[in-house]
Order: C-alpha cells, then structure tokens, then sequence
C-alpha cells in the first residue's frame, strides 16, 4: 500500500508552519485571545466535561473524573492517545496477545477498558493505534460506567472530542523535527463563511523511526474537515468527516528469560524480559541490546485505515436542546509481526548438555540463546452505524432545580477477521529452535538477532517451494454481528445550594452473533447467538461546604455481557467457535461490577486550580474460569481497592501542574480452578483433579500498585517557559504459572503434590523523566523542544502473559516551529 502523503496536506503544513493544533476555545476567544499568556496546561478554558451526558460540572460531579486538554496534549510533546493517557496515574497498556489485535488497551483502575473508548460519546469499536492531531480533549471518567456508555466499562470509560468548528477566525499548525528521523506536521484551520456557517480542517502528517529500537518506523497521515450550519442560531446542524491511515513496522518487544519448566531456583519465581547481561542454561553469556528487534523487514508490516461520517443536528427551546447524532464508522488493518516465543525454552534453554538422539538429529537449541520468531497475522475490518438522540437542559420543579440528560441509542456493528497463509516454522514437536529452522531464520539469536534475514515464506514448514504470502480461504473468517438499542437518563438535582443528587440509569438489549471460520475445505458455516439485557445506575451524593468544593459519595454499576467486545479487543466470555459451543450459550452469564466512591474537591485560586482526593472499591463478579467439576462457570471474582489524588491547572500565573498518584490494591478473589491429571497407574485410568487458579489470591494483572505522574510548565518571563514531567509506575504483573502435578497410587488414590515453583511474568518499575522548553519569538511565532525519556532509561509498557513484554522507546528529542494567524 502506497504510503505516500497526499500533495495538498503536505503543501498546506509546510505553508502554515505552526506547533501542535492551537486551541480554539469553546467560548470564543480562540488562540489570539488576551489571555493567552496566562500558561494552561490544563485550566478551566478547556477542563470541563462536555457533551449532553454532562449533567454536572466536574467539582459537583460525584465520579473521579479527569479531563486532559489539547495544551496539555501539546506541552508533553505527545502525538496519539497512548501517550496523552500515560499522563493520567493508574492507566496502563496492554497489546496483542491471545487473538487480540493490535490497538490501543489501556486498563483503567486494572480493567481492560479497550471496548470502552468513545468518540464525541459514540462507541469506537474498531482496534486502533489512536492519532490525537483532530483531538479537542480527552476525558477519562473512572469506576463502573455502563450507565454512562453500556456494556463494558467496568473500570472507566474514555471519551475523545473531536475538534469542531467553534466561533472566530483563525489558522494554527506545526513543523516538527528531531532524533530518529522524527518529522511531523500539522495544520488546524478554522474560517467563519459567513455569520452563520463555520468550517474546520485538521491535518496531520507523521513520519519517524523508533528511538533505540533497529528498524522499527511509523508513517501516518490524517485529516478532519466539518462544517456547522446555524452557528450562533437555534438551531445548528454539523457534518464532519475523519480520515486516518498508518503504514509501520511493528515492534516485537522482548522475550521473557524463562518459562515454568526451565526457570531456575524454587519458590516465587520473576521472569523478567531477557535484557542486559544473561546467561543460558548452557553457559552461553551475552548481552541482549536495548535495540535487539527480532521481527523481520521483508515479512512483518501493519496498515491501518479509519474512516468516520458523523451528522449531527441540535435545536435549542430555551434551556433545554434536543440533538440527533449519526455515525457510519469504518477501520480495517492487516498486519504480520512476530512475537519473540519463549514457550519451548529457547531463550534460557531447557538442558545445559548438547541434544542426543532425535533432538540431535534435528539440531534443536536446547541449551538455550535462541527465539522463535512466531507470526501474528491479521487482516479484518469493523463497519458501525450509530444513531443518538439526546434531550438534555435544566428545569425546576419549585426550588429543586434539575440538570438532566435522556436519550436514546440505537447501534450496528459488524467486525470481520482472517490470517494470513505464513510459514514461521512450527514443526510437530513444538516451536523448538533447531537446525531446520534456523536454517529457514525463523529462529535467530537471542543476543545478535538480525532483522534483515533473508526469510522466504513457503508453502508449509516441510515445503521447499517458496508462496507468496496471501490471505487464508473467505470461509476461514470470522464474523461478529450486534445491536444495540438503549434508553438512558441522566439527573443532578440541587436539592439545596450545599447538597446535590446525582443520578443515572441505563437499559441496554445487546445482541451479538458469531460465524466461526471453519478450515478451508470446509463447505458450510454455522453462527451462535446470544441477546443479554442490562440495567445499570449510578447514584451519588454531594455535599459543598463552599460554592468550589465538594464531598461526595457514590454508587454505580457496569455490565459485560458474553461477545461484549465483537471480535475487537480479548474476550473473557465468547460466544464460542464450535458448533458444541451451542449447549453452553443459554447458560452464559453477565460479568457484573459494582464501584463504591468516596471523595472531595476543590477548586482553587479563582477556579484555576482543581483537586481532587477519592477512596474506592471495585467489585466483579460472574467471570467465567472453570469450575471445580472442570465445566465452565461464573465463579470468578476480582476486588480492587485504591486511592487517587489529583491535580490540575495553574498554581500562580507563572506554574501549572497537572497529574496524581494511584494506588491499587487489585486482588483476584476467586480464579476458579485448574485441572491437573494424574497419569494411568498399573489398572488404574488416568484421573482429573481439580485445584484452585494459581491466580486466586495473587495481584490482578496489568495493575501496578503505584503510579504517579507530574507534568508541569513554568513561566518565569512573558516569552519563556520550561516544563518538564515524572512518571513513576511500579511493577506490574503479566500472568503466573505453578508447577503442581497430581499422581496417584495401585489403589487410584490421588495425591496432589504442592508447587515447588510459581513463575511470575513481569516488568520491574520504572521512573521516566520529560523536558520540555518554548519561547515566544513573536505574537505569531513560538519554538519549542522537548525531550522524552531523558535519562534514557530502559523500561516496559506492557506485560503480556507469555511469550514477551513491549519496550519503550528510547531517548529522543524534537523541536517545533509554531505559527498561529
């Protein structure tokens, strides 16, 4: 796919040479205002929810909410959602593994929030790596939230604002270039035709490689025009249209040192990415680069598409606004990457003498200093077509002034996925290292791996006759199908001027169907289906000592039910792929969560500053595991405790801050169990025994126990400012493993024999230090720098189950030219 960018983005970025999007303000002022050298990087300009489903403003608003602007997006130099949602303490990533595809994952609170992602507050289904160049704000609201969004949110929702024609006149764009060939520019473009019809353009052009990481690169391009009819009018309609597209090697990160079988010692075992100086079990000692890629150029790739249609219509009758929003929404990617395979041993070794007998034959690698370069493949679209309609405004009903909300959505989606045809070297035994295929380089050293390796794809692992790479059979796809149909509403009633009500209420009927892909010489398919209907609320007290702060308490509720995700993202409870399947679907079950709130804020120093302090607990249940008679059952339990501190805007007219610290207390209270099998004894048949989850008890995955982030800007004259920011996340957990064994004696009596060894996969914690400095050249022209990872510290965004965990960037810097009319 041409990865060329169209000539009239490229012409009109270098034309407009400016920073990242100026902010055109909600009220008006636009970028020129007066104001604007007052430092933001989060004030109350651009710091309150919006949308029709915000009731409340953010002090009298009974959640923990975080709202990050587009000065903040700016100021820490981050270019997609990823890195704007790493400022937030408490979220953290997840990626590709377990058939979930490539996109963004972030967990909020420990759960995984990847089919809870909203735009403009419409579901965003498809798996995508997140540009932010047509981004307003990004909001996070945190807790249980399928009153807010439906299904899923069970730790939090996010919410993207698209940016949109707003009132004035201005243009604003960027030109950026720094370490790693980074090169990217920007243009926002917003016109008033006439006294009644706005137009806006974003555009975005972006080409790097990955700083510290060999051959890794990234190419994206994207624009955003709308237009608004009846600006300024009662009645106002809105059409705007979004393009994204993304060309990239992507990274393969590191692989785990070792697996249960070979990992040495006993006890609690950590295995951590292979990294620095190691040792095989063989006694091969090397040192594994920060850089070492183990993917291949000529094979691995991922392109992306996103397009959106969005027309919406509002109408104003005094204080209330009746608004209809329709969206057609589509995504495709396809992509091969390799995961660095640690599931045989090949990394640490499995023996520290040479193979004999067969092994030796095949020349495997058992004495370690090997990985397997095994291929993820994926190709699929999502298409959804989305209509909402809101009421919403303020009403009193005698001295009890009302705030609502109510609505009604109404929602397809569909999502289709294959594999590609790929050879990576998957023989009988197992994906063992040996001379075959190393031979074929779908192995390669652990310590000088080579990503120019001439790899040739084959017709399978046993065949001498190269193939083309090509997509498996039409009937090896699967499909997903749901609806959605939905009421809600939404109340924040001012019972007195210290006490306000907040409640909300949400029924969904959901609907999903899969087509499982059957083999290629298949010659009919079959579907499994299942409607669940979900009720959710939320309710919350809040009291005000004084007109800027607020104690408050609440209560609210999130519902998964089985196939929430579509095919996009990891499902803990599928439908399903086998026509067996079918017997299990009447008995599926709904994963329930329950969140409990307590808290304050303020807002300080004329509004410009805002706090925020909460204690919560978070309660699921009904998560499927198996059960103690080896069925599947909706036992599973998970609790999560935590603490959240905040803060947000201007200190003095000279400081701003933004960002918290997080801690959680994330607990799986019930895993459900594992079935172990004691081997055929004399007369004896082989018998299962059932043994709790290693997992219950142990710390939720994908959840540090602290994090804290510290983004600040400071101003010490007119033209000047310095900032910089702190990130500190402490370990986090990717799965576990124990090496319990049944056996049983003459008379089938069976003993279950403890673990020796429970290996832990993990990343250890990690600080990461930012700089950032500008200066105001003119009125009309600013530079600026930053530099991320500034210590050039070696650290991990993500740690997956098995097999690898993603490594982040290394030290880079980039300087912008910013221009505003």
């Amino acid at each position: 796919m041409s990865t060329r960018v169209p000539a009239f983005l490229a012409l009109a970025c270098v034309g407009f040479v400016a920073t990242a999007p100026a902010h055109a303000d909600t009220d008006g002022t636009g970028p020129d205002s007066d104001d604007q050298d007052r430092i933001v990087v989060n004030g109350q300009r651009n710091n309150e929810l919006v949308g029709p489903k915000a009731v409340a403003p953010v002090v009298n608003t009974p959640r923990s909410v975080v709202v990050l602007s587009n000065e903040l997006i700016e100021q820490t130099g981050s270019t997609t959602l990823a890195d704007a949602l790493r400022t937030v303490p408490g979220i953290t990533f997840g990626a590709a593994e377990g058939g979930n595809p490539i996109g963004d994952r972030p967990f909020i609170r420990g759960f995984d929030s990847q089919g809870s992602t909203f735009l403009d507050g419409v579901r965003d289904i498809g798996a995508q790596t997140r540009e932010v160049f047509a981004t307003e704000q990004v909001q996070i609201v945190r807790g249980s939230d399928s009153t807010l969004g439906g299904r899923g949110s069970a730790g939090g929702s996010i919410n993207i604002i698209s940016k949109l024609p707003v009132a004035g006149n201005f243009i604003a764009g960027s030109a950026s270039v720094g370490t790693a060939e980074f090169r990217r520019f920007t243009l926002d473009v917003n016109q008033k035709v006439t006294d009644r019809i706005g137009v806006r353009i974003a555009g975005m052009f972006h080409d790097q490689d990955v700083a510290g990481r060999d051959a890794i690169w990234n190419r994206r391009w994207g624009i955003a025009p709308s237009i608004t009819l009846g600006m300024g009018t009662d009645t106002r309609l809105t059409a705007a249209y979004y393009y994204y597209e993304t060309h990239e090697l992507p990274d393969t990160g590191i692989p785990y040192s070792y697996v249960l079988a070979n990992a040495p010692g006993t006890g609690t075992i950590y295995s951590q990415p292979a990294m620095g100086e190691f040792t095989t079990i063989g006694g091969t000692r090397g040192t594994i680069a920060r850089s070492a890629f183990y993917g291949l150029k000529n094979r691995d790739f991922r392109d992306t598409q996103v397009q959106q249609a969005t027309l919406r219509a509002e109408h104003d009758f005094g204080g209330i606004t009746l608004r209809n929003l329709s969206r057609y929404g589509y995504t495709n990617q396809s992509y091969i990457f390799t995961q660095p395979d640690d599931s045989q041993g090949n990394v640490y070794g499995t023996s520290a003498t040479a193979p004999t007998g067969a092994a030796a034959t095949r020349g495997d690698q058992i004495q370690g200093g090997y990985v397997w370069r095994r291929a993820n493949t994926r190709y699929g679209y999502t298409e959804t077509l989305t209509n909402q309609t809101d009421l919403y405004g303020t009403f009193k009903t005698g001295s009890i002034e009302h705030s609502f909300s109510t609505g009604v959505e109404i929602s397809w989606e569909k999502a289709r996925r294959g594999t590609f045809a790929v050879a990576d070297g998957r023989p009988s035994t197992g994906p063992r290292c040996n001379a075959g295929t190393l031979a074929r380089y779908s192995c390669t050293s652990l310590f000088n791996p080579t990503p120019n390796d001439p790899w040739v794809n084959y017709a399978s692992d046993t065949s001498t006759t190269p193939a083309a790479i090509a997509r498996n059979a039409p009937i090896t796809e699967t499909q997903n199908d749901a609806s959605t149909v939905a009421v809600y509403g939404f109340d924040s009633i001012t019972l007195l001027p210290q006490l306000i009500l907040n409640v909300g209420a949400r029924y969904d009927r959901f609907k999903s169907t899969v087509t499982p892909g059957q083999t290629a010489t298949a010659t009919s398919t079959f579907q499994l289906s299942k409607t669940s209907n979900l009720f959710n609320w939320q309710a919350g007290l809040v009291f005000k000592p004084t007109r800027n702060t607020s104690l408050y308490a609440s209560y609210a509720t999130a519902a998964t039910p089985p196939n929430s995700l579509v095919g996009e993202g990891q499902e803990g409870n599928s439908l399903g792929t086998a026509i067996s399947a079918a017997a299990l679907l009447d008995s599926l079950k709904v994963e329930t969560t329950k969140s409990y709130e307590v808290g304050a804020k303020a807002s300080l120093f004329h509004e410009q500053l805002a706090l925020g302090a909460a204690l919560f607990q978070t309660d699921t249940n009904n998560a499927r595991v198996t059960g103690p008679d080896n069925t599947v059952e909706f036992i599973g339990k998970r609790r999560i405790r935590g603490l959240e501190l905040t803060f947000n805007g201007n200190v003095t007219n000279w400081l701003s801050v933004f960002g918290g610290y997080t801690h959680l207390d994330a607990v799986i209270v019930d895993g459900g169990f594992t079935a172990l099998t004691a081997p055929v004894v004399g007369s004896q048949p082989a018998r299962v025994v059932l043994v709790p989850a290693v997992t219950t008890g142990r710390q939720a995955p994908q959840t540090p126990k602290d994090s804290f982030t510290l983004s600040a800007n400071l101003k010490p004259t007119k033209r000047l400012s310095l900032g910089g920011g702190a990130y500190y996340t402490s370990r986090v957990f990717g799965g576990y493993q124990d090496n319990r064994t049944a056996t049983q004696d003459a008379a089938g009596a069976v003993t279950v024999n403890p673990a020796t060894r429970v290996l832990a996969r993990t990343v250890p914690s990690y600080w990461r230090f930012d700089a950032q400095m500008g200066y105001q050249l003119t009125d009309r022209i600013k530079i600026s720098a930053n530099i991320q990872n500034l210590t050039d510290k070696t650290y991990y965004t993500a740690a997956f189950t098995s097999h690898y965990a993603t490594i982040a960037p290394g030290r880079s810097a980039f300087a912008t030219l910013n221009v505003k009319f």
